[in-house]
């Protein structure tokens, strides 16, 4: 017996039983199909079929997300006005005011007509839909209720059929994936694809079917050698292969891709009990199987709006042939299953139903808003935190002098409000009257506040209003306005200050445009206007710039060649320094610290190596109060070598204009070690100067050097 169907009680009553067992949910199970069944007795479908078997096929259906004893009820229940001819209130009577509920929504809705080729028109017929369902199990039955008539749409016309599987498509099978319910979203699709372009549907059957024993094989042979390499890790699995739906092929044809090409025709899914355990598999697996690059999605870090989670990876497997895999836990496939309806869950008894069911309620009017974000206006992390802030906070409802309902988080303003109807508005508002009363623009919005914008079309945004709107979506628009004014005179004084720095180094600019594909590769760029407006909004440096364009490494090697032969003239000679009392004496400048003429020194009496002199703020002899003497600079022209430690923020090539700056400054340099980390480099270089007034004036200039944070002496 198919699954879509059921032709008697005791068949649905079985499979109910396998997850509810109570007798009091059970009892109003048997009641909502006494009812029914006699309401209906003696009609038929065009199908030939007693009317009764629709309903509970509807239930059936439901059965497979685990429905609750209500929806049950209300599914058996729902054409029993429409239909059967009940009375509401001897449904009420008999049922209670939360079934009959259900059963007069999904009888509002199946009143409905829709139907249009304007993609404005279905989204808001979408819309209508969702909001006149208060109750997500009206659309959650309505959705199982079509999944049926699509089963048995052979009996109507074929103008009937095409028609009923275009709103199929177009009205219910989006509302079915916001809600996250794959299973009845794929089976809808493909059956509205059987009906709406039959020679479609049947060449993908044929062309399925004809490589169907090749793809089963290379399945197994995947399963069994990811199996096996999970095992060895000790990660307790479960793996199944996966079949492309019909549908998704479809609509990947219609855009022109070839069957061949078509990559997650071959398909695994690894079940894990943990999320950690699915990044780890996700390890294990790419270590032995080469991924395809840009084929990989996290949706665990960032779930889709559905709150579908999965890792997605395509590698080359067995073979060498492509495969999809998707990696998740058991609970993230109930999820990806069934979405929302994944929520039910009747372990529990009492008043658990009851926050259940408000928690479902809730996850509709979250769904309700989703529909009305513009997901499009913003990146997708902009789009998170406006669900986080503008969503899922408590939220209020005012009004447009023409009685349309806006919705809005709890705490906005007029602007917000403004900005909500529509960015030219926002842009251009002036002022606003609220309950015929002039207000601020901070003003709190209320409850069924009657809100009316005062524009200008002379008017424009004040950087004030960031701090006044509370919605991520009008804080985007303000800024998104003064991005768009600034970005012209950004790309103006970029654009000077890149000629400025050509005319210095006596470039011309079409020698510089001559290596613009390498600058661009360089700073991470589209375009020349990127390039200045980036100049002029200082994200990047000139001398960055510039110097992507002509580095010449000959050039460099001889500034380094030249900065270390400076620092060969290193002295350490013992007559540099006098020791108090004495002139008979071994001197060491100490490694540690490494003094320089014009330091504050002082001698440490070693033994058996005689005076190691230190710089007095060195840890090695600040703390000493024993065996120190006196000691003081003698006067001399020659180098002596020193340690600083040059900080910088930007990863980008900082020693070439470090070297510059010692060669120039006739400054050695002994030896460089650049440490990289993720967000910063840190430099240790030994330098040869002559004194303390020298090397300062070169750690300062190395300070002006765009990306340095800071300079610093170094003691070991």
């Amino acid at each position: 017996m198919s699954k879509y169907s059921c032709e008697s009680f005791e068949r649905l009553e079985d499979r109910i039983k396998t997850y509810i067992t109570g007798e009091e949910e059970l009892e109003l199970i048997r009641k909502a199909y006494d009812y029914a069944s006699n309401k209906h007795f003696g009609s038929k479908r065009l199908t030939g079929e007693d009317y009764i078997t629709h309903p509970l096929s509807v239930a059936y259906i439901l059965t497979s997300i685990n429905a609750d004893a209500g929806t049950l009820a209300g599914a058996i229940l729902h054409d029993v006005t429409s239909e059967g001819g009940a009375n509401p209130d001897e449904v009420k009577e008999i049922f209670g005011e939360d079934i009959l509920s259900i059963v007069l929504g999904i009888t509002k809705i199946n009143k409905l007509n829709f139907s249009s080729d304007s993609e404005s028109v279905i989204n808001n017929q979408r819309k209508i839909l969702v909001g006149l369902s208060e109750d997500v199990r009206v659309i959650i039955i309505k959705l199982a209720d079509r999944l049926h008539n699509m089963k048995t749409l052979f009996a109507l016309d074929e103008k009937k059929q095409k028609e009923t599987a275009k709103e199929t498509l177009d009205i219910l099978t989006p509302i079915a994936h916001r809600l996250g319910m794959n299973n009845i979203k794929s089976e809808l699709e493909e059956l509205s694809l059987r009906y709406l372009k039959p020679d479609e549907y049947y060449d993908i059957v044929e062309k399925l079917n004809a490589t169907k024993t090749e793809r089963d094989m290379s399945v197994q042979k995947m399963i069994d050698s990811v199996s096996e390499i999970l095992n060895k890790h000790e990660i307790k699995h479960e793996i199944k292969g996966r079949s492309k739906s019909i549908y998704s092929i479809y609509k990947k044809l219609d855009k022109g891709k070839r069957f061949s090409d078509i990559f997650d025709l071959l398909a695994l899914r690894v079940f894990v009990n943990t999320e950690h355990e699915c990044y780890q598999a996700l390890g294990i697996i790419h270590s032995k199987f080469k991924p395809k690059p840009n084929r990989f999605k996290d949706y665990i870090a960032m779930p889709k709006t559905n709150m579908y989670q999965s890792l997605h990876t395509t590698v080359f497997g067995v073979d060498g042939q492509l495969f999809e895999i998707q990696i998740r836990t058991y609970e993230m496939d109930k999820v990806a299953e069934n979405g929302i309806a994944s929520h039910w869950s009747y372990k529990e008894k009492g008043s658990n139903k009851a926050a259940i069911q408000s928690d479902m309620e809730q996850k509709l009017q979250f769904f309700k808003s989703i529909m009305e974000l513009k997901k499009n206006e913003e990146n997708p992390e902009e789009f998170v935190k406006s669900v986080k802030e503008d969503v899922l906070k408590n939220t209020i409802y005012v009004f447009t002098p023409m009685g349309d309902v806006i919705e809005l988080p709890n705490g906005a303003t007029p602007l917000d409000f403004a900005y909500k109807v529509h960015t030219k508005v926002g842009d251009t508002t002036t002022g606003a009257i609220v309950n015929s009363a002039m207000v601020p623009l901070d003003y709190e919005l209320q409850n069924n506040d009657v809100i009316k914008i005062i524009t200008n079309n002379n008017a424009s945004p004040s950087h004030e209003w960031l701090n006044i709107v509370k919605t991520t979506q009008a804080r985007n628009k303000i800024k998104n306005y003064f991005n768009k004014a600034s970005l012209d005179e950004n790309i103006k004084k970029g654009e000077e200050l890149l000629n400025k720095e050509l005319k210095r180094r006596k470039i011309t600019f079409n020698e510089f445009n001559e290596q613009i594909d390498k600058v661009l590769s360089s700073v991470k760029l589209g375009s020349l206007n990127e390039i200045h407006s980036n100049l002029g909004a200082s994200k990047i440096s000139v001398l960055a710039v510039v110097d992507a364009a002509f580095k010449e490494e000959d050039k460099q090697k001889q500034l380094f060649e030249k900065a270390e032969k400076l620092g060969n003239k290193v002295s350490n000679k013992e007559h540099v320094v006098s020791v108090a009392g004495t002139d008979d004496i071994k001197v060491n400048l100490a490694s540690c610290c490494n003094p320089v003429p014009g330091d504050r020194i002082v001698g440490y009496i070693t033994k058996g190596n005689g005076v190691s002199v230190h710089r007095m703020v060195c840890p090695n002899v600040s703390k000493v109060d024993e065996r120190l003497i006196d000691t003081s600079w003698n006067e001399t022209n020659e180098k002596f070598f020193t340690t600083i430690l040059i900080h910088a923020s930007s990863l980008g090539d900082i020693l070439v204009p470090v070297i510059t700056k010692a060669t120039s400054g006739d400054i050695g340099v002994k030896n460089i070690v650049n440490n990289k980390t993720v967000n910063e480099q840190n430099i240790e270089m030994g330098v040869a100067v002559k004194n303390k007034e020298e090397l300062l004036k070169f750690m300062n200039d190395i300070r002006m050097i765009s990306g340095v944070t800071e300079v610093e002496r170094l003691i070991k």
